[in-house]
């Protein structure tokens, strides 16, 4: 499904003279919103190739209808996406779930719809058909070195992929881990892991970089062998320059203070991207900013202060990207909805009197800490995103151009009605 440019612009004209009220009036206050604008014009978050079907539990699945049923439909979809927000111009493949069978004609669609590919994400935490091995107790720290030898060959033939692809990363999760105790010998299955990741790691192209992303728990209840940021840390220090820690939001015990994670993280050097979601008891997958906005906010807080003292370039130093399971939702909305929430924590980050806020530190001033924070943060900057939308030629409001135009059951008539989009 193609979406014109004319309808969106016909949905916006009917709300444009509303939305210019609305921004005039925050804009007056705001001296630097010409350069707030700019960054987020800049800023686009890769959409995962994986969330674009209806995501499922051990329990079962539900699909919506009108799925994508190939790597080509999700490339549609996401263009779908970065045409109504502008925000969306990446997409991240999950490999061998998404496998170009022709790598030019791939690129040439990806082209056309504005997209550029994101990091490339490899699979050893499921059997395939016709794979030799299991990787049942470990890929990477298994106690065969056959099974380690698998799981390298398939992460450098996921890089060989990227690179016809133009993406420059790759993301490393692994499930490796133990359900019981005795059942795995720590030392040496960090050891084992380790040589794999090297392995890999010599693999990577100069200009690449390897995410090694961590997770606390699941599909192993008892330890993961990369369970948290300082293992995570540890294996990315250990392996050199190119590689990076990638923080999901939602790979965290209850109440870890991911925000100080990501800037000791920022301070070292050593944050390479994000998964972003949200959680309510642990990796739920929800859409980001659902649960937990606030703490979305101080993420980005920290983002912000510790990029702008390191020189970096917001859009570009770090790889930004959503991991959500939309069981529930439709799962373009739900993008959209992440998308928007993930734009307006930023923007509010960039809200924050830095000045005002280091004098107050410095003047162990708590509550006035605490006052220039929450000013943000309270500040409803959705006229300032919507503007970028519209300076960016996309719909001042997305989610309500997506059901106006009825993008789903558009999407169903072309599709069918009992579409599965491959992956989980």
């Amino acid at each position: 499904m193609n979406l014109e440019k004319y309808r969106i612009e016909e949905y916006n004209n009917c709300l444009l003279q509303k939305h210019k009220q609305k921004f005039e009036s925050i804009a007056a206050d705001i001296p630097a919103i010409e350069n707030i604008i700019q960054k987020l014009l800049d800023f686009q978050i890769a959409i995962p190739s994986w969330a674009l079907g209806t995501g499922g539990t051990r329990f079962g699945r539900f699909s919506g209808g009108g799925e994508p049923r190939n790597l080509e439909e999700k490339l549609e979809d996401v263009g779908l996406l970065h045409a109504l927000n502008a925000s969306c111009g990446a997409i991240s493949l999950h490999i061998p779930w998404d496998i170009p069978e022709n790598y030019a004609s791939i690129k040439t669609q990806a082209s056309q719809l504005g997209l550029k590919f994101d990091a490339v994400n490899s699979n050893t935490f499921q059997d395939q058909p016709g794979q030799k091995r299991s990787y049942k107790f470990g890929s990477m720290q298994h106690v065969d070195k056959a099974v380690r030898k698998q799981a390298i060959e398939h992460n450098i033939e996921v890089i060989k992929h990227g690179v016809e692809l133009g993406s420059e990363s790759l993301t490393v999760w692994l499930s490796d881990g133990s359900c019981f105790p005795g059942q795995l010998n720590f030392r040496k299955a960090f050891q084992n892991t380790l040589e794999s990741l090297q392995e890999v790691y010599a693999a990577l192209p100069d200009s690449w970089k390897m995410f090694v992303e961590y997770k606390a728990f699941e599909p192993n209840f008892y330890s993961t062998t990369v369970g948290d940021w300082g293992q995570s840390y540890l294996y990315a220090s250990k392996l050199g320059p190119k590689a990076y820690t990638l923080v999901d939001l939602g790979h965290h015990l209850p109440n870890a203070n991911i925000e100080q994670i990501v800037s000791l993280l920022l301070m070292e050097g050593k944050l390479g991207g994000f998964h972003f979601n949200d959680s309510k008891y642990g990796d739920d997958d929800l859409t980001a900013g659902s649960i937990k906005p606030y703490q979305l906010f101080l993420i980005f807080n920290e983002l912000v202060e510790g990029m702008d003292v390191r020189g970096m370039e917001h859009a570009t130093s770090l790889g930004w990207m959503i991991d959500a399971s939309h069981n529930v939702k439709d799962p373009l909305e739900d993008l959209l909805q992440s998308v928007e929430a993930i734009m307006i924590a930023y923007t509010q980050a960039l809200l924050i009197d830095r000045t005002a806020l280091a004098e107050a530190q410095l003047a162990n001033d708590v509550v006035r800490c605490q006052e220039i924070l929450q000013e943000a943060f309270r500040t409803d900057v959705r006229p300032i995103v919507a503007e970028a939308h519209v300076r960016a030629g996309a719909a001042i409001q997305p989610l309500e151009v997506f059901r106006t135009l009825k993008v789903r059951e558009n999407l169903i008539k072309e599709r069918g009605s009992k579409t599965v989009a491959t992956g989980l």
